[in-house]
């Protein structure tokens, strides 16, 4: 029983690894997951569960037209592994009213099976709570969204997957400045969606620099047979911390004080600007004196513009400066 136990949970996780079409997941990948979740299992016996098993009962198919093999579910495959729950499927019905709005259109359009399962559940529980709940609640990113650039769905595939299985890929990318189509070998290393672009994180060629490429200027993209190369001491969350995505104008943080506008001050209060902030009221007025440890980057300098009248910025002086230095705020001097 033990046995036949273990089996059906290990059918049961290898089922929920398979993507849907235009997915793919290869046997070496599936069977690193599967022993990430404590199933040892070899090749062969991997195989022989996909193509002699799973692939009797659900529409499996591999695409054998390269190797490593890849397996993936019918693009209108239905099935929830487990069951989807009431809170679940409300959590995807909110994911995907925030999400549409920041991810490109393809990657939406990859999750549009769980959406819809999720929707489906809802809407058969007319009574239930939390179904009436997703018609009522909506969620609206910070400030204006641009629409995001679409690319194609090959691209975003074949990078997906070779960011995955630590693959390198062979690139034709137009280079915004030169307004010319280029070909490169990217080792990718990561990804990261900021606003309304998606963009690849790699190395090129045999270069060890770290460079931003955006999916939508890729217009084609390719396996590569060059063995991908890591950066051993390449870390996401240090990289973007150190500004690569945020405009810095010095490395050090600045310490912000500007006195505050009272619905500023509230608004400060509840959703802080820094962990590192104070508040205090000035004398014989109602308005506040902000003081914040924050990057010394644009981003925060044009948050502060936007604010207007609002805020009277004192320190850093070069940030005092450079907003009085702006047409549209001379006004405020």
């Amino acid at each position: 029983m033990s046995d036949l136990r273990d089996t059906l949970f290990r059918y049961l996780a290898l089922l929920q690894l398979i993507p849907r079409a235009p997915g793919r997941i290869s046997t070496p990948v599936l069977k690193a997951k599967l022993e990430q979740r404590g199933f040892q299992i070899d090749t062969r016996s991997l195989q022989r569960d996909l193509r002699d098993r799973l692939s009797l009962h659900f529409p499996l198919t591999c695409d054998d037209d390269q190797k490593p093999y890849q397996w993936y579910f019918d693009r209108d495959f239905h099935c929830h592994l487990p069951a989807l729950d009431t809170p679940s499927a409300l959590t995807l019905v909110l994911a995907e009213e925030y999400l549409k709005g920041l991810l490109p259109p393809v990657v939406v359009g990859q999750l549009s099976p769980q959406f819809t399962d999720a929707r489906r559940l809802l809407d058969s529980l007319s009574a239930n709570g939390l179904s009436q709940w997703a018609r009522k609640v909506r969620a609206i990113p910070n400030g204006k969204a641009l629409i995001p650039a679409e690319f194609d769905e090959a691209t975003w595939q074949t990078v997906a997957q070779a960011l995955l299985e630590q693959k390198a890929i062979e690139v034709d990318y137009l280079s915004r400045a030169r307004e010319t189509c280029k070909q490169f070998i990217l080792h990718p290393q990561g990804l990261v969606s900021r606003h309304s672009v998606t963009y690849l994180l790699a190395t090129v060629n045999d270069y060890r620099d770290l460079r931003q490429f955006a999916l939508h200027r890729i217009q084609a993209a390719r396996p590569s047979d060059v063995d991908w190369r890591a950066l051993p001491d390449f870390d996401l969350d240090a990289y973007i911390a150190g500004g690569a995505f945020g405009y810095l104008q010095g490395k050090a943080p600045v310490t912000l004080v500007a006195n505050v506008a009272p619905q500023v001050a509230w608004l400060l209060s509840e959703t802080p600007l820094a962990d590192e902030q104070t508040l205090s009221p000035l004398p014989d007025s109602h308005w506040q004196c902000l003081e914040a440890t924050v990057p010394d980057d644009q981003q925060t300098l044009w948050w502060l513009m936007g604010m207007g009248a609002n805020v009277d910025i004192i320190e850093p002086p070069h940030w005092r400066a450079e907003i009085y230095a702006t047409p549209y705020c001379c006004w405020m001097k």
